[in-house]
């Protein structure tokens, strides 16, 4: 059985991740925010183990995570948790900017670097979950975008690093998912709603499951989703 540590595991593409994993007996690890998160998975996923670290502080990370037991190995860290704000470039204040990029970005970047051990032990796979807006920005989310590109950019240079210690590193790029950030932004950018017009989490889990599943002379670097009939 693989051992899998999933980031954003409480709902959409994370939460279907888990449940894939769960189903099948693999050994899931669960990054939650807080304690009370950390119980509300447990509860859903009753086999797994979770850690509690707020990913708005990357800072604190390796703090919190050294007073808690880590996976020796690590055969998948799965980079699924993101926010995104709306607004203008002339209307969002730092505040906005800094919180996207510590979610998106700076957090990935530092736990990946803790568990880099845990994952070279198992020649393991680190799995970044991006998106549309990590290759083409649109308006009014450029906070997001630019968080997303850089995503994209420490993917690159990890993949490169990690080539000699057998890691291998894929970056998934899904457009619309039927998720709950999906219909916020909806609402925000006073749009209709349509489920049906966009991919649901178990099909991104899915083309995930299938990247993770390649023999490990292989390696899916970049995956690009869109909804589709």
């Amino acid at each position: 059985m693989g051992v899998f540590l999933i980031t954003g595991a409480g709902s959409g593409i994370g939460a279907a991740l888990a449940a894939h994993f769960a189903e099948r007996g693999h050994e899931l690890w669960l990054l939650a925010r807080d304690e009370t998160r950390a119980r509300t998975l447990r509860a859903r996923f009753p086999r797994s183990r979770t850690l509690a670290a707020d990913l708005a502080e990357p800072g604190a990370l390796r703090a919190r995570l050294e007073t808690q037991a880590l996976p020796p190995r690590l055969d998948s860290l799965l980079h699924v948790a993101g926010v995104a704000e709306s607004g203008r470039v002339g209307e969002a204040g730092a505040d906005v900017w800094e919180r996207t990029l510590a979610v998106n970005l700076v957090a990935p970047a530092e736990l990946t670097r803790l568990l880099l051990p845990a994952l070279r032990a198992a020649r393991g796979q680190v799995v970044f979950m991006n998106s549309g807006a990590g290759v083409h920005a649109p308006p009014r989310l450029g906070a997001y975008a630019a968080s997303k590109f850089g995503l994209k950019a420490l993917a690159e240079s990890l993949r490169a690093e990690e080539y000699e210690h057998g890691v291998r590193v894929t970056t998934v790029y899904p457009g619309e998912t039927d998720t709950p950030m999906q219909v916020r932004l909806h609402q925000e950018f006073g749009l209709p709603y349509q489920p049906e017009a966009h991919m649901s989490p178990a099909s991104v889990a899915a083309a995930v499951v299938t990247a993770l599943g390649l023999p490990k002379d292989a390696t899916m670097s970049d995956l690009m989703l869109r909804p589709g009939c």
